[in-house]
């Protein structure tokens, strides 16, 4: 009887000794039976009944086992360079893979050397990743002899009697798997980085020393990421931050809270300026809320119960606790029970830019992508069941609007549902649920399902951006609540003259202001689009003779309502120049003779292009057409 076995979307019908050929010939690292992942070894102990998928590298899954195995042989190449130092957890990760070691001082880049030298030799050793199954006992004496603590500990928190270790070149280790036949089979991998991570993700423990790598399945996949890599690098917002002026984290403020400075600023109150006006085209009311409230309030929205570990220790005022918010929904509340309301008051939507609070730990932390203090574009609409379907259309389409604007047409959707700890009732679960799906299936958008990963008070569409590196961004939201209005029990007169809840949507379009300008910065490198620079145009004087004519047209590029700068500095020309480049200002207006003569100027353009000599007023209405279209 032949054994059916699935390879990609191909199904093979082979006997039994047939099996290792195709195996070998299709580069098999795995296999997966009845839909678990196994060894290949489990290959020789198949009953013919069981359903078979070969696992090559080329897959996601096969990626995830091949990196898998050298976050292993790191390990032993560690354990063999410093013998003292302690091995804890190493797993794959989206785009590689890493080992937390418990060693005093951090790796060096000359011990980064030094490892992938020995994983390079223990490569091409070839050695077997042997599977052992033994009792927990067994394994737990096998790591206190070797001094592995971190290993016992896990140990002693499996509640399994039996476990299974893996075995390389004399390297023991704590594993599931599965993994690869052999060593041999990595054939192109990078160390990339070393960073602390505390045991447990727990600050409380000991900080260990990370290693961060990547592997792939061929030299020309790897050489691709480092590439893509080192223009992360150049685009890293932290460092673009610093270089054109736009933001600083002081420690003597605290980590995670943003300074931001004049050039920020003016960005910042450009997007601010946008949102305003478009939200009020819209039909928002704006607000503005407290940056603190009594604590009895968030214990009556719930957040108090589901939300504690992310909301700062609450501070006392006259006996009474109140606590920096967290989120600017208990507000919008009282704003709507601050007067009766009809039916045909809905839908109400109320909109604000509210500075929220939440504790991070500071290992997460992350420029203007992980804070503790951020602005949320927040808004929160008040409506009828009837009128749910709707106004979620409109928010979709609002969110589109407002990301299409910024440069992002690509994105990826998700339906994120009901999680384990909820509150209200699953009828309404279902209900809020149905509504999402229905409003993307009507604007023909595409999306996914993500289990389990609403809010405590609702299910919720989340829209991820795609910047210019095809990184995804969790930015938009736009979340339904039957649970809010309830708590806090407010209604509207009905047709019927009779009180009924109404709906609660939460939604934000951009999510918070730090964390979009960091995908901002990242996606144009710096570089804003013209509507959006800070500097919108440099007005330079060749030499001191040309001071009073580059003085009059920057006066009248101001004058005209332009973001302008005026370099009159005793500096060679191509200075200038190289320093407006490095400041990422769109246009260079350079002046000397001719354009004195002429009563022109002339233009150049970052990118190095320079414009025939043009009148201040022919150059200004380009400048209108380009901002006027938010180019």
């Amino acid at each position: 009887m032949s054994i059916k076995v699935k390879v990609n979307d191909s199904i093979f019908e082979l006997e039994p000794e047939q099996l290792e050929k195709l195996f070998k010939e299709k580069q098999a690292i795995a296999i997966k039976i009845n839909g678990q992942l196994k060894d290949l070894s489990s290959l020789f102990s198949l009953n013919r009944e069981e359903e078979i998928e070969l696992i090559t590298s080329e897959s996601k899954e096969g990626l995830e086992i091949l990196r898998h195995s050298t976050a292993h042989i790191m390990a032993h190449a560690v354990k063999d360079l410093f013998p003292e130092v302690k091995v804890t957890i190493g797993p794959a990760i989206e785009d590689g893979f890493y080992y937390d070691f418990d060693k005093d001082e951090p790796f060096t880049e000359e011990d980064l050397n030094k490892i992938e030298k020995r994983m390079q030799e223990i490569i091409k050793a070839k050695n077997p990743f042997i599977r052992k199954e033994i009792s927990k006992q067994e394994a737990i004496k096998i790591f206190e002899s070797l001094g592995e603590s971190y290993k016992v500990e896990i140990l002693n928190e499996i509640e399994d009697d039996r476990v299974s270790v893996y075995e390389e070149g004399g390297f023991i280790d704590l594993c599931r798997g599965p993994h690869i036949p052999h060593t041999g089979m990595v054939k192109a991998f990078k160390l990339l980085s070393v960073a602390g991570a505390y045991w447990r993700g727990d600050e409380k423990n000991k900080m260990l020393q990370r290693i961060y790598g990547t592997a792939f399945q061929t030299k020309q996949e790897l050489d691709e990421y480092l590439k893509f890599l080192e223009e992360v690098k150049k685009r890293d917002h932290r460092r673009l931050g610093r270089q054109l002026k736009l933001f600083e984290i002081s420690e003597e403020v605290g980590p995670g809270l943003i300074i931001w400075l004049p050039n920020g600023a003016i960005v910042r109150k450009i997007i601010e300026d946008f949102w305003k006006d478009e939200h009020l085209k819209a039909g928002y009311q704006l607000l503005y809320t407290p940056h603190i409230a009594k604590l009895e309030l968030w214990s009556k929205s719930g957040h108090l119960d589901f939300y504690r570990e992310n909301m700062f220790s609450p501070m006392h005022i006259d006996e009474i606790a109140y606590q920096l918010k967290p989120m600017n929904c208990p507000f919008h509340i009282q704003v709507y029970k601050s007067e009766l309301r009809s039916y045909r008051d809905l839908p109400l939507r109320f909109a604000e830019l509210g500075t929220v609070y939440r504790y991070e730990r500071s290992g997460v932390l992350h420029g203007l992508l992980r804070v503790r203090g951020f602005t949320q574009d927040d808004a929160h609409i008040f409506c009828t069941e009837e009128q749910l379907e709707e106004e979620i259309q409109k928010v979709l389409d609002f969110t589109i609007f407002i990301l299409s604007t910024f440069g992002f047409d690509n994105y990826e959707i998700y339906i994120s549902t009901r999680p384990e700890k909820y509150v209200g009732s699953l009828e309404n679960w279902e209900k809020a649920t149905e509504a999402l799906e229905l409003a993307l299936k009507k604007r023909s958008l595409p999306y996914q399902i993500d289990p389990g990963e609403g809010v405590f008070y609702g299910p919720k569409i989340d829209i991820k951006i795609k910047d210019v590196l095809n990184r995804a961004w969790q930015c938009s939201t736009i979340q339904v609540d039957f649970n809010i209005p309830e708590r806090f029990d407010i209604t509207y007169r009905g047709k019927d003259g009779k009180e009924h809840r109404p709906i609660m949507i939460h939604r934000a379009l951009m999510g918070s202001l730090e964390r979009f300008m960091g995908v901002l910065i990242e996606h144009y490198a710096g570089a804003f689009p013209l509507w959006l620079a800070p500097v919108q145009v440099e007005v330079m004087s060749i030499s001191e003779k040309h001071v009073d004519y580059a003085t009059q047209v920057y006066e009248k590029l101001m004058e005209k309502g332009f973001r302008v700068k005026l370099n009159t500095e005793n500096e060679k020309i191509g200075y200038k120049i190289r320093q407006a480049i490095l400041n990422k200002v769109p246009y260079m207006v350079i002046v000397g003779d001719k354009e004195i003569e002429s009563g022109k100027i002339t233009v150049r353009l970052t990118e190095g292009k320079n414009l025939e000599l043009i009148t201040i007023d022919e150059f200004s209405q380009q400048l209108f057409e380009r901002i006027q279209q938010r180019k």
